[in-house]
């Protein structure tokens, strides 16, 4: 594993850093790219720029962005084309082109700093850790081991992340994450912590959870619902994680329509499980999926179901039969 310093010494020799978010950033992403701009700053960097695709639509992001005034700009592939040679491309949170980023494929990237699941990572740097809760831990020690100067905003950032991202330590937690928090807790402003962690929530993202909740079906602990067709992205992992805490369930699988697409939220507690390599295996053919033992996501794009109907509620009874089938099958149950 390269190490920190070698990081900051390919930073002092570039003039510029692109830092590219995955699609529909979330804090450990956020709080990733501010904490790699810091450090590129330390190492003279003047010209820096965090990029994304998608949309801030969670309310707790939208808080994580407006509150911790991250400055991010959206993404264009022609700005990553012709580039100079000390112009520098870096992923945080994610690993490979074109996979949850709209960064063409044969794009040349210079650093990954990565927790997720990835084979094959081809970069001058890397820093790819499948064993910790999230990448802002990685982070963390970065800023520590420096020395650097931590204002209350990066470390609000990077504990708020580190938090959200292992629910409270209570999800892929390791003794990494608890040394990180330990070393940002007395630097971080904890009114803000506290203002992050209870965003207000939006209708649209309760009526969908209600949807979910009065969708579900259970078979041998797997629960699988959907939240029907609706505006907030967000809204299809936030009701997996409040379904998973239903009695009797050890694996959450929802998924619903969101725009063009079908977007799908895993859960699951349970070690016989591993959703990321279920959802992965489930729909490689119609789309994208994979993640963690415990927690996952997908998406596949709605074209492929689009053709069979004109009635939007046809279209959802299409497919809530062909995922549940699919997932069913793939469970063998």
């Amino acid at each position: 594993m390269s190490s920190v310093h070698d990081l900051h010494q390919m930073l002092s020799e570039g003039s510029e850093l692109n830092i590219v978010c995955h699609n529909n950033p979330d804090p450990d992403c956020l709080a990733s790219a501010l904490a790699l701009g810091r450090i590129a700053a330390d190492a003279g960097i003047d010209e820096r720029h965090i990029l994304y695709s998608g949309d801030i639509s969670h309310q707790e992001n939208r808080a994580f962005v407006n509150l911790l005034e991250i400055d991010l700009k959206p993404f264009d592939a022609s700005a990553l084309l012709n580039r100079s040679e000390d112009s520098l491309v870096a992923f945080v949170d994610h690993s490979t082109p074109g996979a949850n980023n709209n960064v063409p494929p044969e794009t040349a990237i210079d650093i990954v700093i990565d927790h997720h699941p990835a084979e094959s990572i081809d970069a001058r740097f890397v820093d790819h850790r499948e064993e910790l809760g999230a990448a802002a831990t990685i982070l963390a020690e970065y800023v520590e081991a420096l020395d650097m100067e931590v204002d209350a905003m990066l470390a609000t950032a990077l504990l708020f992340a580190i938090r959200r991202e292992t629910l409270n330590f209570l999800r892929g937690a390791t003794a990494a994450e608890y040394d990180a928090a330990g070393f940002l807790h007395d630097r971080a402003d904890l009114d803000l912590l506290q203002t992050l962690s209870t965003p207000s929530v939006s209708g649209a993202t309760l009526d969908a959870i209600a949807t979910a909740i009065t969708n579900r079906t259970t078979t041998s602990a797997v629960l699988i619902s959907h939240v029907g067709r609706t505006s907030e992205r967000d809204a299809v992992p936030q009701a997996a994680d409040y379904l998973a805490t239903l009695e009797g369930v050890e694996t959450v699988i929802v998924f619903g329509v969101v725009g063009e697409s079908i977007h799908l939220s895993a859960r699951s507690p349970d070690p016989r499980v591993h959703v990321g390599d279920l959802l992965r295996e489930t729909f490689a053919d119609v789309g994208s999926a994979g993640g963690h033992h415990d927690v996952a996501g997908g998406e596949i794009p709605l074209g492929l179901f689009a053709d069979f109907t004109t009635s939007d509620d046809s279209l959802l009874e299409i497919i809530e039969q062909v995922i549940t089938a699919r997932l069913l099958a793939e469970l063998d149950l």
